[in-house]
């Protein structure tokens, strides 16, 4: 593998600011200047498919849902000022506060039912339609109630409607109540100024320049390069894939947060076909993959053998592979010794493609999961992340902590065994019965070896120390409206 280089426009850039930069050099009277690591900073339609980092940034910004995250990862009301659960959890009974669009125009609770709808219709291409499906129906109580009504009891059911994929917004301009309001648009840049907060609604003063946002999606050694030179204040969505180009930004300590939320890091299986149609074989791989050395890009990133992070809403702590008490060694060469009878058989080497990104992370990543393959007799040939491939990365954080999600999103070629137990959780009449099918699926995920854990996902952030209420959490979620102490 070719070592990693920074292109060269890039390197000059961050280079340029000579060594340490950072420590929130900007005044602390200016509007806050966010790189989003992604595409644009552009309004998008979660219901047309999922949102990269960028995009859900802009989308969590310019509009809510009933509740939203605050600074630690917690639920806070939004459009919704309160709310009771009831009926053993199934019903959520939420009223809304007075909230307006851009235009002045009130949102009214119709418009709130019809968004929800439209996100957790059947066929909805919103990512979080798959775990919605619990939703019997939505439905306008009074002009200010909406209820719930689902089909089995889910106490993490805000969690979800926290994500900004189920945002509430008007589907033909893509505005929505807040906690922003886009002022402008222009050359790349979206320009924000905040609307009515719910928590403090008689707070109706003009906004002070350093309320303002001005937020950019763009490539992540720009975004760098752009706070290593004092002209931005907060980097997001950094993850493994370009945590290398930061590694070399010489950015100040201080600055830089890491963050494991929870989630998947790991290989999966994308067919049952040829050496991989055997559970054994799949295991082989899983035995063969040196955890350590690809999560060593970072001294305190934990390498992981379990689908299950912890025990979460399953009945049962996670699920341990057969061959988790094995050292190294014999791992090794049990997984040699498959892929050897294998090669025989066929009389031809073992090519495994595998589908990565196309950063230096991945490139790093591939190098090791490469290495590990090789020592048991697989040629390992590297291809991108849209490419056809028999393993494939996952890198995703879990948008609510539940095993349900870790097992729907792991069965990608699982067997049938395993989407059944998923199925039948999905369907479980009572919460005991449900984490009782959770564990059921964890272990036959794990014993059917169609995913290969590696660690909890990566994230980082670059923080201008004048952000004072910027805080690490477990889902890895930084809201715009929630940067600075409301004291300063």
């Amino acid at each position: 593998m070719k070592p990693f280089l920074v292109t060269l426009p890039i390197a000059a850039a961050l280079a340029a600011g000579g060594c340490g930069g950072g420590q929130g050099t900007r005044k602390d009277n200016v509007a806050v200047v966010v790189s989003a690591i992604g595409g644009g900073a552009k309004l998008a339609d979660p219901s047309d498919g999922p949102l990269d980092a960028a995009e859900r940034i802009v989308l969590g910004a310019t509009a809510q849902g009933l509740v939203r995250f605050d600074a630690a990862g917690q639920v806070e009301p939004a459009l919704a000022e309160r709310w009771i659960v009831i009926d053993d959890g199934r019903s959520y009974i939420f009223r809304l506060r007075e909230a307006s669009w851009p235009d002045g125009q009130p949102v009214t609770a119709s418009e709130v039912v019809r968004v929800l709808r439209r996100a957790a219709a059947p066929g909805s291409r919103n990512a979080l339609a798959p775990f919605l499906a619990v939703i019997d129906e939505i439905v306008e109580m009074t002009p200010q109630v909406i209820e719930v009504r689902l089909k089995r009891p889910r106490p993490d059911l805000l969690k979800l409607f926290a994500q900004p994929e189920l945002a509430v917004f008007r589907a033909r301009t893509l505005d929505g109540s807040g906690p922003f309001r886009v002022r402008e648009a222009r050359d790349g840049w979206m320009f924000l100024t905040p609307g009515e907060d719910p928590l403090h609604p008689d707070d109706r003063d003009p906004a002070r320049p350093e309320e303002q946002v001005q937020l950019r999606g763009e490539r992540a050694g720009l975004a760098i390069a752009r706070f290593r030179a004092a002209r931005s204040d907060l980097v997001l969505g950094g993850s493994f894939d370009d945590w290398p180009i930061l590694l070399q930004a010489g950015i100040a300590q201080p600055n830089i947060q890491v963050e494991q939320p929870l989630g998947l890091f790991g290989l999966v299986v994308t067919a049952r076909e040829g050496f991989l149609a055997d559970a054994q074989n799949r295991a082989a791989l899983s035995m063969a993959i040196d955890r350590a050395a690809v999560t060593a890009i970072l001294p305190d990133w934990a390498p992981v053998e379990t689908l299950l992070p912890n025990q979460l809403d399953s009945a049962a702590p996670p699920a341990r592979p057969d061959w988790a008490t094995l050292a190294p060694d014999a791992r090794r060469a049990l997984a040699r010794n498959r892929v050897a009878v294998w090669t025989r058989t066929q009389g031809e080497p073992l090519v495994v493609r595998i589908a990565l990104p196309n950063g230096p992370g991945g490139r790093l990543a591939f190098a090791h999961i490469a290495a590990s393959l090789i020592a048991i007799g697989i040629e390992p040939q590297r291809v991108g992340p849209r490419d056809r491939a028999e393993l494939r990365l996952i890198d995703a954080t879990a948008p609510y902590d539940s095993g349900r999600w870790f097992v729907q999103t792991a069965c990608v070629a699982c067997s049938d065994e395993a989407a059944a137990l998923i199925a039948a959780g999905r369907e479980a009449p009572d919460l005991a019965a449900r984490a009782q099918r959770i564990a059921e699926a964890d272990a036959a995920l794990t014993a059917d070896a169609a995913y290969i854990p590696i660690a909890q996902p990566l994230r980082w952030s670059v923080a201008a120390l004048r952000l004072g209420a910027w805080q690490r959490n477990t889902r890895g979620w930084h809201p715009l409206n929630h940067l600075r102490n409301e004291t300063e």
